[in-house]
């Protein structure tokens, strides 16, 4: 985040910085949920999903605890200027990391069902999609740290690889349940997971954009890169 020029009261600059600090350990909490959800579905690992289940209500009680001290900063020390985009951007910032963790715990739930099948499906996509989340999502993290603007405008041009991935799997998914049906719980789980890391590629471009605002006094012009074109898609079984 933005460092300000020193501030008439010290208190002041020791509360962002103690703001700046609350953001980094949240975000430390959320990437660590993220590995472990990735890792309970590609390794069937149970006790990871159960780690990320528990890690969850921490992240929700870290995110009220960084509202009631935003809250606190807005009211007694009105800020302005540069301090306030850095506040404001720490709200958002929060609620951001919040949906992430929630996002991972759904990834970790549905990978304790997945472990009641013998899946013969290759987890190749996902896993290349769960790698490049959470390289994003560390790339964004690190930049709120070292309110590195540059970054944060890699991390918002790489989610269009994302989706990229996600629309691969979303055919693929599809396919293996069309030829069989005994595919479909499974498939229908690793959608949802798809779909879930796709969404937590999109808050990390969130934190992305508003870290460069916070920075730069601006918003990131041009369109946000996508490519998620799974709305849109049609596939249909091989003609007898």
């Amino acid at each position: 985040m933005p460092e300000t020029a020193e501030h008439i009261v010290k208190s002041f600059e020791q509360e962002l910085n103690r703001l700046r600090s609350l953001i980094t350990e949240m975000g430390g909490m959320v990437e660590s949920e993220v590995a472990l959800a990735t890792q309970a579905v590609l390794e069937h690992d149970d006790d990871a999903a159960a780690g990320v289940v528990e890690a969850d209500p921490k992240v929700d009680a870290l995110e009220q605890q960084v509202q009631q001290f935003v809250i606190r900063l807005l009211a007694l020390r009105q800020p302005m200027a540069q301090d306030l985009r850095l506040i404001v951007a720490c709200l958002r910032i929060t609620g951001d990391l919040e949906r992430i963790g929630d996002y991972a715990a759904n990834v970790a739930k549905r990978s304790l069902v997945l472990g009641q099948f013998n899946l013969g499906i290759a987890l190749t996509g996902l896993a290349n999609m769960g790698r490049l989340v959470q390289r994003n999502l560390k790339a964004v993290i690190d930049a709120i740290g070292d309110s590195d603007a540059d970054a944060a405008v890699e991390v918002w041009r790489s989610d269009e690889e994302v989706d990229g991935i996600y629309n691969a799997l979303f055919r693929e998914l599809i396919t293996y349940m069309m030829e069989d049906p005994r595919n479909i719980t499974p498939c229908t789980h690793l959608l949802f997971i798809a779909k879930n890391l796709e969404r937590i590629g999109d808050h990390a471009t969130n934190i992305a954009e508003t870290l460069y605002y916070a920075v730069k006094g601006e918003p990131l012009t041009g369109t946000r890169p996508k490519g998620d074109t799974s709305a849109y898609a049609v596939v249909r079984p091989p003609e007898s």
